[in-house]
Parts: C-alpha cells; sequence; structure tokens
C-alpha cells in the first residue's frame, strides 16, 4: 500500500530511507542530549552565542562549508552533495524566552537574563531546542551519505524568531536572514516546530494557511476631559472605547468567513484616566490581530479603521489607529503539500500524520516561504495518551516535551531532502 503512495518523483530517492532510519536510531541519543544541553543553557534572541558555537562546530565536523555572524548569530552550513541537483534547505530556530522554569528536570534551565530592562528567567519554553538537535541531526545523517545526494542542502540555524521588541527596532530574525541573502539560491524550504498538543511519533500539517499572521494594534482614543459628575461637558473617551471593542467583535461574527479560515482580534490592554471622578482627555489600547493570508489581512485591517474610526466620530471624538505589520501567515503550497505528504507517511506511518485546523499561533518561518516554496509542519512532542486540554502549553513555565519524537523528526526531514531531490531529477 505504501508504494502506491510514494509520487513517482519521490520513489528514485526513497531507496535512502531504510539507510535514513538506520542512521536516525544510531544517534538519537545524540539527538537528546544535545537537547538537554540547550535546554540548561537557553539564550535569548540575538543572543545565542553559545547555540551558535556548538552549531558551528558540529557543522565543520561534518565537512561543511559554515558562514557565522548572519542576522547576528545565524549560522549557516552547506553540504555539497555528491551529484548535480536542486539547493534544499533545512530551517531550525535558536532562541528562548523569559520565562522562569518550574519543571523539576536535572537539565532544567541555569540562566537568567535582562529582558525589556527586567531581571527575568530564561528558558526554552517553546521547543526551539529541540528544533536545533534535530536538525543537527540531520546534518549528522545527510552528511554520512552526501555522496548519494543528488543535490545540496543547506541548513539555516536561525536567531530571534520570537523576534526583537525594542525601543525602535522590532526585527525577526527569519526577515532579516532572507534580507541577508540566505534564500537566493535556494529551490525549497522544510521547517518543523515541535508541538505538545500533539502525542510523540505523530505529525501534524496543513495545506494552505496554517499559522496566523500576526500584526500589532495600537489605538489612541482622544475626547474631552470633564467633571466625572458632569459627562455631558466633555466628550468621554472610556464610554467611546468601550463601544469600540465590542464593534471590532462583529469583524469576526459578520465580515470574515471564518468557515475558510478564522480570524482574532484582541484588546489586550486598555488605559484611561487617573481618578475616580475625572474623565480623562484619551484612553489608549493595545492588541493582537491574526489573519490567515493578505486577503483576509486587508479586510481585516480595513474593517478595524472603519469601525474605530467611525465610532469616535459618532461620539465627538477621535481616533488615532495604527497596525504594526509583524509576521505574515505560514502558508504551506498546495502543490507541495501533495508532494511531500507521501514522506510524511513514509516517516511516520499514515495513520500518524494528521491534517490540522488552521494554527491562530505565528511563524517567522513564514518569511522564507514569502521568498521560494517552503512546507513546515508540526511534530508531536506530548507524552502518549496525553490530554492536549490539560498538557502545559509553550510558552508557559511548566512547558515540557516528550523526547521519544525526536527521531521522527531526523527522519521526516532527512526524508524531505532525499525525496524532494529525486523529484527534481
Amino acid at each position: 500500500m505504501l508504494s502506491f503512495l510514494i509520487s513517482a518523483g519521490s520513489f528514485g530517492q526513497s531507496s535512502l530511507h531504510a539507510k535514513i532510519d538506520k542512521s536516525a536510531d544510531k544517534i538519537e541519543s545524540k539527538v537528546i542530549d544535545w537537547r538537554r544541553d540547550f535546554h540548561k543553557h537557553p539564550e535569548l534572541g540575538n543572543q545565542e552565542f553559545r547555540t551558535a558555537k556548538i552549531v558551528a562546530d558540529h557543522l565543520r565536523s561534518l565537512g561543511m562549508e559554515v558562514t557565522e555572524n548572519v542576522a547576528v548569530t545565524g549560522v549557516v552550513g552547506i553540504l555539497r552533495g555528491g551529484k548535480p541537483g536542486p539547493m534544499v534547505a533545512l530551517r531550525a530556530d535558536m532562541d528562548a524566552l523569559p520565562v522562569a522554569e518550574r519543571n523539576d528536570l536535572p537539565f532544567r534551565s541555569v540562566n537568567t537574563g535582562t529582558y525589556n530592562g527586567q531581571e527575568t528567567g530564561i528558558m526554552h519554553a517553546c521547543g526551539h531546542d529541540s528544533h536545533v538537535a534535530i536538525l543537527m541531526g540531520v546534518a549528522e545523517v545527510l552528511a554520512g551519505m552526501k555522496n548519494q545526494l543528488e543535490g545540496s542542502v543547506k541548513f539555516i540555524f536561525q536567531p530571534a524568531e520570537e523576534g526583537i521588541y525594542e525601543p525602535g527596532v522590532t526585527t525577526f530574525g527569519a526577515k532579516q536572514m532572507v534580507e541577508e541573502g540566505v534564500m537566493t539560491d535556494v529551490d525549497a524550504i522544510f521547517g518543523l516546530h515541535i508541538w505538545a498538543a500533539i502525542e510523540a511519533g505523530k505529525i501534524g500539517y496543513r495545506s494552505g494557511p496554517f499559522m496566523a499572521g500576526v500584526d500589532n494594534l495600537e489605538v489612541t482614543i482622544t475626547g474631552t476631559q470633564a467633571h466625572g459628575a458632569s459627562p455631558w461637558s466633555g466628550v468621554d473617551p472610556i464610554v467611546t472605547s468601550a463601544q469600540a471593542i465590542l464593534g471590532l467583535q462583529t469583524i469576526l461574527s459578520r465580515n470574515v468567513n471564518i468557515a475558510e479560515n478564522p480570524a482574532v482580534v484582541t484588546v489586550g490592554a486598555i488605559h484611561g484616566g487617573i481618578r475616580h471622578n475625572i474623565i480623562p482627555e484619551k484612553v489608549e489600547m493595545i492588541g493582537t490581530i491574526r489573519t490567515f493570508g493578505e486577503e483576509q489581512q486587508t479586510l481585516v485591517h480595513q474593517r478595524i479603521h472603519e469601525i474605530i474610526t467611525n465610532i469616535a466620530k459618532s461620539a465627538g471624538a477621535k481616533a488615532d489607529v495604527k497596525i504594526g505589520k509583524l509576521y505574515p501567515s505560514t502558508v504551506n503550497p498546495p502543490e507541495l503539500t501533495d508532494k511531500m505528504l507521501p514522506s510524511l507517511n513514509a516517516a511516520a506511518g499514515i495513520g500518524n500524520v494528521i491534517s490540522m485546523d488552521p494554527v491562530t499561533g505565528s511563524e517567522d518561518f513564514s518569511f522564507f516561504q514569502k521568498e521560494k516554496p517552503g512546507f513546515f509542519i508540526f511534530l508531536g512532542g506530548m507524552k502518549k495518551g496525553g490530554d492536549p486540554l490539560t498538557t502545559p502549553s509553550h510558552h508557559t513555565p511548566d512547558f515540557y516535551i516528550d523526547e521519544a519524537g525526536f527521531v521522527l523528526g531526523v527522519r521526516a526531514m532527512s526524508y524531505f531532502v532525499v525525496d524532494y531531490m529525486g523529484m527534481k531529477k
């Protein structure tokens, strides 16, 4: 049955699957050891100096061409195959988060640092430590068969996936790597993200829009200050902002076709006033916007502007609406997804490959996909039999990953390379 699921193009390289499986099993313990070391010594975005050095040294030991300090702390290694063919890129992100770990592990994080001027614990609370370790394993597996590769592989170890948000500076590691030319000679790119709500040994994917694009919302509503006992003598920006927040919810219930893709508009903070009997002059709000695809993003942005400015105008107030675009939506091209699905089925087994609903989290892998075809998957990291509703989620102090799924990550990413190369013969 499996042979019929492997496309004619990928079948030419599928003979390497057995060799990949054997090599992946052999280095599984090394991958786990690497991950535990990175987990114990996490580093924030654009500060991944120790991580980057370990990665660069490893790639050099495998005979690769290595470039360091790409997009500040990024590392790029190139493995030249023994035969001509496409350049296939694989990406792992390296940065950790300003989160103090609560897990009682022998390799729990020992690092602290400064974030936004505050001392904080640092933790790999999103699983990037596992991404780095898995890709280091893939590098070792493919280096061991480089003479059989029908093309070359570019290993991209990316900093600052979580973004750098500093006064006057907002940047993302993938975007900066693209600007520095990392994708120029690439034919296709593949990436994975460990996922705490999927059992280890399983893989999740989606064709088309997969993860949301994310934008920041900043709103200032200005009215006329007045005594709280005589509101008719002023223009109340607090009441106006309340009406605007409620109005924003009609975008999702009346403007967005949620049968196709969801969208989110969340006001996360609101501030106005300083005293109980004073109506303030202005109210400030900040929030987040999640959309899938450029068409939906344009619609939601337009409606946000229209609703807030018109509600403010109807109250006699003024509204200043600013939307800052951050990550575009992570979109798996249907044609590439169809071609690579047999590789996933071969790596994990058909029953272990899950077609997922859209995810409203975001990923800066989308910047790579803007340049060249890219396929992004979720690798299961939840203990078998776990409940996804109670399993600690990403970006929390109790975030935990079952390492049993790492070897599948090595296999899947390696399969992507040899199968894609086989299609391009």
